[in-house]
């Protein structure tokens, strides 16, 4: 499957995600929210 723009090819590489621990440990030391459970992904659907 190709994409259809180049932009939209940009944004699944996954330097275009942030790390999400660290997004977790910014929120939780800003008091936005508490971490009460690790998730592990099984897989990935995609369509």
């Amino acid at each position: 499957m190709r994409p259809l723009s180049w932009r939209g090819l940009a944004e699944e590489t996954p330097e275009a995600y942030k790390d999400v621990t660290a997004v977790v440990e910014a929120s939780e030391g800003a008091g936005l929210c508490r971490k009460v459970a690790r998730l592990v992904p099984l897989g990935v659907v995609k369509g």
